[in-house]
C-alpha cells in the first residue's frame, strides 16, 4: 500500500464531497451521526457514491461525533459509539474500493469558541473549558481510531483555540502519535479571517507544532472566490494545501446550485497554478461534482511541498510574526507586567481588566510585536488572573493581533496562559533549576500546547552569573536533552564559544547521536520603545525554541 506522503508528491489527491447534501437526498434529516447506527447503508452508499466518482480519501460521517456538539441532542453519552460505527462504515467501503481509498476521521469545531466570549457583558465566561474541549475531542478521536480511521480531518475550524485542544488531545492517544493530521480552516468572509478574526497565516503558525499532513480552506466560500486565499497559503505553508470548497454560495433559500463544471474550472485554474495537492467539495457538493474535479486535475503535476525554514520562529496573534534575520529587534511589551508596573498592577487588583487592555494597546500602538503578561504577585492569584486576562485580550481585536509572552515562575499560571491563547505564543520561561525531568516534562507539555518557549541559563548550581561561564555548560545541556528527548533542532542561546567550562572541555561540542547544535542566531529580544524598562538586566542569555518538529530560534539579551 503506497504511503499518502509519496503520493501527494505524485499527483492532486481528490477528497470527497459534502455528506448533508447526499443524506438530504435520502430524506434524512436532524443528528447525522445518529444514522450512522439506524441507517448505516445508507452512509456506506453516499461513500461507494463517492469512491466511483474518484475520491481517494473519504471522510467519515463523524463531524459531529463529540460530547459537545452531540449535547444538543441529549446524546452526548453515545459520541464515541457514533464516531467509531462513523470510520467502521468508511473502513469498510475503502477496504472494497477496487482501488487505495483512504479513510479520514471528520472532526468538526464543535459550535463553540474557547476564544471568543458568547456573552458580550461578560467577557470572561466561556460554556467550555480548554480541558473540558480536549476530552470531548479525545473521546471523539479514540472512536474513530478503533473504527479504522487512517487520517484524521480537523475542517471547518474557525477558531484556532478550539483546534489546539483537538491537537492537545490528540497528543494523549499513543495510537494517534504516527497518524497523519489534516488541518482545513473556515473563513467568515473574503478578507481571509477566521470568524475569531485571525488571518489564515496567523491560525496555520498556532497549529503548526501539529506538523499537518495538510492545511488548507473548506466551506465558507465558493471555489472562484478561494482561488486568491488558497495561492495566499500556498505561498507560505510547509505543508501539502487542501481545498474542499462550497458548491458557490447559498441562495436565498439556503441552498447550493453551482453546477459541477463550474466549480471544476476553478478547482482547475488552483491546480495549474501549482497551488494545491487536495481537493474536494464541502457544502452543496455531490458526486458529480467531485467526479468534475477529479477529470479538471487529472495529469496536472501537484503542487511542490517546501521544506522547513530554518533560522526563522513565527508566532502569532491575531496576526503572524516573523522572528529572523531580518529583524534586528522585536519590541516586546512589558507594561502588562504586574512586576514591572505599578500602575498595571493596581489595575489588575482593582479588576479594571478593560483599563488593563489600553496599557497593552499602547504598547502595540508604539512598536511592540509580542506582549508581556505576567501575574506574579503574592496579593493576587496568579493563574486565575492570568486566565482572565487572557481572555479579555481575546475579545479585544487591538491587543489580541500581537502575539502574547506568557511569563510567570508558576507553572499553573503557564498553562493557564497557553489554554486560553489563540495565537502561537511564548513562555518565559523554564529552566534546569529543578532537575532534567521537571525540564523535559514542561518542555513537552510546552510543545503539546504550541508554544516556542525561553530557556534561561539556570540549573541546580544557579544562575549564570556572567556571559562566559555558567552559560557554556548550561545550554549545550539543554539543547542535548531538548533533542534527544523531544526531536527538536535547536539553536544554542547565544554565539558559539570556544571557551570551556567543568562539564565541557576545550573543543568538545554537545553530543546527540554526535551531533551538536548549529551556528547561533545573532538577534536579540528587546522590550518595546521608550514604553518600559526590560526587567531581564538580570538574565545574560537565553533561548527562544521550537520544541516539535521544526526549528528553533535563539536570541541573547544582553544585561547591564
Amino acid at each position: 500500500m503506497a504511503d499518502i506522503r509519496d503520493l501527494l508528491r505524485e499527483r492532486i489527491l481528490i477528497l470527497d464531497g459534502g455528506m448533508g447534501t447526499m443524506l438530504q437526498r435520502h430524506s434524512l434529516s436532524g443528528n447525522s451521526e445518529e444514522f450512522n447506527i439506524s441507517h448505516p447503508e445508507i452512509i456506506a452508499g453516499i461513500h461507494s457514491e463517492y469512491v466511483d466518482a474518484g475520491a481517494d480519501i473519504i471522510t467519515t460521517n463523524s463531524f459531529n461525533a463529540s460530547r459537545i456538539s452531540q449535547a444538543a441532542y441529549g446524546m452526548q453519552d453515545r459520541a464515541a459509539e457514533f464516531a467509531c460505527a462513523a470510520a467502521r462504515i468508511a473502513r469498510t467501503v475503502a477496504d472494497n474500493a477496487p482501488r487505495q481509498v483512504f479513510v479520514a476521521g471528520s472532526i468538526g469545531p464543535t459550535g463553540k469558541s474557547l476564544s471568543l466570549a458568547q456573552d458580550i457583558g461578560d467577557p470572561v465566561a466561556r460554556p467550555y473549558s480548554f480541558d473540558d474541549m480536549a476530552d470531548a475531542f479525545e473521546e471523539q478521536i479514540r472512536g474513530l481510531l478503533e473504527g479504522g480511521a487512517d487520517i484524521l480531518l480537523l475542517e471547518t475550524c474557525f477558531d484556532a483555540l478550539n483546534t489546539k485542544a483537538a491537537i492537545y488531545a490528540l497528543r494523549r492517544i499513543p495510537e494517534a502519535a504516527d497518524v497523519p493530521v489534516m488541518i482545513s480552516a473556515s473563513l467568515s468572509d473574503k478578507s481571509g479571517r477566521t470568524l475569531t478574526g485571525q488571518t489564515m497565516e496567523a491560525f496555520y503558525r498556532s497549529v503548526s507544532h501539529a506538523s499537518p499532513l495538510s492545511f488548507g480552506l473548506n466551506c465558507s466560500l465558493g471555489a472562484r472566490d478561494m482561488i486568491p486565499l488558497v495561492a495566499d497559503v500556498s505561498s507560505w505553508a510547509e505543508a501539502a494545501v487542501s481545498c474542499h470548497p462550497n458548491a458557490g454560495l447559498p441562495n436565498e433559500m439556503g441552498e447550493y446550485d453551482e453546477a459541477p463544471e463550474d466549480t471544476a474550472a476553478a478547482i482547475r485554474e488552483m491546480a495549474l497554478a501549482g497551488t494545491v495537492n487536495i481537493v474536494g467539495g464541502c457544502c452543496g457538493t455531490t458526486p458529480g461534482h467531485i467526479r468534475a474535479e477529479a477529470l479538471a486535475v487529472k495529469g496536472i503535476r501537484p503542487r511542490i511541498i517546501p521544506g522547513r525554514k530554518s533560522g526563522v520562529l513565527c508566532v502569532s496573534g491575531l496576526e503572524s510574526i516573523a522572528i529572523d534575520r531580518s529583524r534586528n529587534f522585536t519590541n516586546v511589551g512589558e507594561r502588562t507586567n504586574v512586576a514591572g508596573s505599578r500602575k498595571f498592577a493596581r489595575l489588575i487588583s482593582g479588576g479594571e481588566y478593560e483599563n488593563g487592555l489600553q496599557i497593552a494597546a499602547r504598547q502595540i500602538e508604539n512598536g511592540a510585536s509580542v506582549i508581556d503578561v505576567n501575574m506574579d504577585d503574592a496579593m493576587l492569584d496568579s493563574t486565575a488572573e492570568m486566565e482572565k486576562f487572557l481572555r479579555y485580550i481575546s475579545n479585544d481585536p487591538s491587543v489580541a493581533k500581537a502575539a502574547l509572552m506568557i511569563d510567570s515562575s508558576h507553572w499553573e499560571t503557564i498553562v493557564a496562559g497557553l489554554k486560553n491563547a489563540q495565537g502561537k505564543s511564548i513562555v518565559n520561561s523554564i529552566s534546569l533549576k529543578e532537575g532534567e525531568e521537571a525540564f523535559l516534562a514542561k518542555a513537552a507539555e510546552i510543545r503539546n500546547l504550541g508554544a516556542a518557549v525561553i530557556v534561561i541559563a539556570f540549573d541546580e548550581e544557579g544562575q549564570a552569573t556572567t556571559w562566559w561561564t555558567r552559560p557554556a555548560s548550561i545550554r549545550p545541556t539543554s539543547y542535548s536533552m531538548s533533542m534527544c528527548s523531544l526531536s527538536a533542532r535547536a539553536f544554542p542561546s547565544i554565539r558559539a564559544s570556544e571557551r570551556t567550562s567543568s562539564r565541557q572541555s576545550a573543543g568538545s561540542r554537545p553530543t546527540c547521536r554526535d551531533a551538536g547544535p548549529p551556528a547561533a542566531y545573532p538577534t536579540s529580544l528587546s522590550p518595546s520603545g521608550a514604553t518600559t524598562p526590560s526587567v531581564k538586566r538580570c538574565i545574560p542569555s537565553s533561548s527562544i525554541m521550537r520544541l516539535r518538529q521544526g526549528w528553533t530560534w535563539a536570541s541573547s539579551i544582553r544585561g547591564c
